[in-house]
């Protein structure tokens, strides 16, 4: 008489004999887990679930599914998060000028009257450009950018910031009384900079140090940022972070910079 034959659900294995084993000797599985094989009895339809083609295909297609959905929910999401961006960086402007509001475009529109672009001799036209949220871009594409602003009636002037730091980029803003000749306010930001470090340049307490500076002085760029408590110009330095030389530098590297190529705008009449 042939031995019955009986097959492990979870594994496939196959065993022979007159009762099904205590344990499967391929994949551990208890006595429970083996189902009788009847002889003459028609093959089971259907997918194998436990086949190495199955996990392959099942994984393929969630693969598929996830990756439509992500691309589904940042389409829908990319109006919103592009209105955020925008409405980010109009922040930043607003700082420079110590304004901070909840409603950050009705804050703009009050406080920004014109976004212009500078020409080759100091001369400015306006941009009909969208509003930007990269101003490395545009420095380095040669749109340099100047917000004039509006502050309790008297005229400011914001320059866009962009450099590098310890870690990564720094960017920011100076805003400029109406002389174009000393600091009314600055806003600085940052991607890597160390916590308690470097990312100082991103309180009040660094950013304070900044209001009432000369940044012109006999046709030259005199703004200066040095190492923390060797400023000895009160008109003209100001003094880095405590223990945050390399960033330190890099604000005043990005100052200098920046500055130096608006000096036909800070020249001007």
């Amino acid at each position: 008489m042939a031995a019955n034959k009986f097959k492990c659900s979870v594994c496939g294995y196959v065993h022979e004999g007159d009762q099904a084993p205590d344990k499967c000797p391929q994949c551990f599985a208890p006595k429970e887990a083996f189902e009788k094989i009847e002889e003459g009895a028609p093959a089971k339809k259907g997918i194998d679930t436990n086949s190495n083609a199955y996990t392959i295909i099942y994984a393929a297609v969630m693969v598929i599914i996830v990756a439509f959905l992500l691309v589904f929910v940042s389409s829908s999401l990319k109006e919103r998060q592009d209105n955020n961006v925008v409405q980010d960086t109009k922040s930043q402007i607003l700082a420079s000028l110590n304004v901070s509001s909840v409603d950050v475009a009705r804050a703009y529109d009050d406080y920004i009257k014109m976004d212009w672009l500078m020409n080759e001799d100091g001369s400015l036209v306006k941009n009909d450009g969208e509003f930007s949220t990269s101003y490395k871009g545009e420095f380095n594409s040669g749109r340099l950018h100047i917000f004039q602003a509006d502050v309790e009636g008297d005229t400011k002037y914001i320059i866009p910031m962009n450099g590098l730091g310890l870690w990564g980029a720094i960017w920011g803003y100076v805003a400029l009384n109406a002389d174009k000749k000393t600091v009314y306010g600055v806003y600085f930001s940052h991607a890597s900079e160390t916590p308690g470090l470097g990312g100082e340049i991103a309180t009040e307490y660094f950013q304070d140090r900044f209001a009432g500076k000369t940044v012109m002085k006999d046709g030259q760029i005199v703004l200066n940022v040095t190492k923390f408590g060797t400023a000895k110009d009160a008109e003209c330095q100001v003094d880095g972070v405590s223990g945050a030389t390399i960033t330190s530098k890099g604000v005043n590297s990005m100052i200098a910079t920046v500055l130096e190529s608006y000096k036909p705008f800070l020249l001007s009449k």
